[in-house]
């Protein structure tokens, strides 16, 4: 398994195992710990997770997933805006450890940007990290003057910016990758197969038929190419996971690439951040 290096120097591997919209369906349930515990056997440790998905319901999900195997887990969860005040964030974290039946988290990501200061939420996350709760800290859906800010404010430490990344959605190639990669701080790219969209798409589905795989390898293939970048795909079933693996195998050729950016061409000029 290919691995990513944070800036403090631990290597994650590049595929782990994502978690939003799980936990929704109590019929799936055991099908979904399965796929978790399956994903950790084959090499994808880390699992992302949040207090907002299925309103805390998914972080128990992988709590039972990883119940017994805490160690092997790279354990990631994030922590609502409205969550990220200096008297806040102790609590919601409190409340993630306690759901995710652990003591301490991985990595500790602010979801998305609020009315909350830059300047007080990382003092908040220094905090946790000196008490042990967390091992690091990191930001999501922040675009290059939200990074930019947030290092102006104490925020050196932050260890990724988890963002929307992939085949459809390349703006942060033009700013913002470039810029995390000068200071070396890797991406998360959630929904990297644009939560499944892409696998309907005409062109890469005829791509994918003549390499002999699926859509969904190849735009994790795509991915998984690129440095610094974690990608972190959701899969309910052991079989998903599988196949998820199977495009860290995937070498693709400088013409399919050149194929691929015909279809999705890099931006040539800046576009904000999406997110879903």
């Amino acid at each position: 398994m290919k691995t990513v290096r944070l800036p403090d120097g631990t290597d994650v591997p590049a595929l782990g195992q994502g978690t939003w919209m799980m936990a929704e369906d109590p019929q799936r349930r055991g099908d979904e710990i399965a796929a978790l515990r399956a994903g950790i056997d084959l090499g994808m440790t880390l699992i992302d997770t949040a207090e907002m998905y299925a309103d805390g319901e998914s972080e128990r999900l992988v709590g039972e997933a990883v119940a017994g195997r805490r160690d092997d887990v790279f354990l990631v969860s994030k922590a609502y805006p409205q969550n990220a005040s200096r008297s806040g964030l102790p609590r919601a974290c409190e409340a993630s450890l306690e759901r995710l039946s652990t003591d301490r988290l991985d990595l500790y990501l602010l979801h998305w940007r609020g009315r909350v200061p830059l300047a007080e939420t990382v003092e908040a996350m220094g905090r946790l990290v000196d008490a042990g709760k967390i091992l690091r800290w990191g930001v999501s859906n922040f675009d290059t003057d939200d990074m930019e800010e947030l290092v102006a404010t104490g925020g050196k430490a932050c260890a990724t910016d988890q963002i929307l990344y992939n085949l459809t959605r390349r703006g942060p190639e033009h700013d913002l990758l470039p810029w995390l990669a000068a200071r070396r701080i890797p991406v998360m790219a959630y929904s990297p197969i644009e939560q499944g969209r892409l696998v309907a798409d005409d062109g890469l589905c005829s791509l994918a038929s003549e390499l002999g795989v699926t859509p969904a390898q190849v735009a994790l293939a795509w991915l998984l190419a690129r440095d610094g970048v974690i990608a972190i795909p959701k899969a309910g079933t052991v079989e998903h996971v599988r196949e998820n693996l199977a495009a860290a195998d995937l070498a693709l050729s400088p013409k399919v690439t050149a194929r691929l950016d015909a279809m999705s061409p890099p931006p040539s000029c800046p576009v904000p951040l999406a997110m879903l």
